[in-house]
């Protein structure tokens, strides 16, 4: 079986250009994950790659699948030059060691909570997982693997959190939209949620 992790660094490098950092974490009883940074005008965005190395497992399966099951990568887009971002390498290695660690399938409309602040100062701890597609194609791989995803994530004040978990993440998506919300400001506010 072919190794996948140089065909999604190639995919992201093909969306995102050539990276301007990286950095490596490894975390007891886990594989390796890199985050790369690549820097667009005002927006830097980091993907992390290594998630995708193994399938995700349903954590109430007997037995892993090595072959079969979800693949994804997670990418970060924020405004530089606003906020200390580059300390979210660390959060964003946890989140993505986390299928490994916890047994968790990430998929879009999950939430994903650091339990800190994602970078210092930052008035988020958590993060929504938003559909693929739309910055990164996904990467279909050889049968019988399944594609790699790359899935955007949304940073969650810890109100918007709260009030996903009760309305969902639609509702929360549409908030975001009808109050003109730029996801990508590392400093905003909550969305008014009431």
């Amino acid at each position: 079986m072919a190794d996948v992790l140089p065909l999604v660094e190639a995919r992201l490098r093909t969306a995102l250009g050539e990276p301007d950092a990286r950095a490596a974490v490894t975390f007891l009883g886990t594989d390796r994950i890199e985050v790369l940074r690549f820097q667009e005008g005002d927006i830097v965005r980091y993907a992390t790659l290594g998630m995708s190395a193994h399938p995700m497992t349903d954590p109430t399966a007997v037995v892993a699948d090595p072959v079969r099951g979800p693949r994804a990568e997670l990418v970060l887009s924020v405004r530089s030059g606003v906020a200390d971002t580059g300390k979210v390498l660390r959060p964003l290695a946890v989140l993505a060691a986390s299928p490994q660690v916890e047994g968790l399938i990430v998929a879009p409309g999950a939430s994903l909570d650091v339990g800190e602040p994602l970078w210092p100062g930052a008035p988020f701890t958590s993060v929504l997982v938003a559909e693929p597609g739309g910055l990164v194609e996904d990467l279909v791989l050889d049968e019988p693997l399944d594609p790699v995803r790359f899935l955007p994530l949304l940073p969650m004040t810890p109100n918007e959190a709260a009030w996903k978990r009760v309305h969902g993440a639609q509702a929360l998506h549409e908030r975001w939209l009808n109050q003109g919300t730029d996801l990508r400001d590392p400093s905003r506010k909550s969305v008014p949620l009431e």
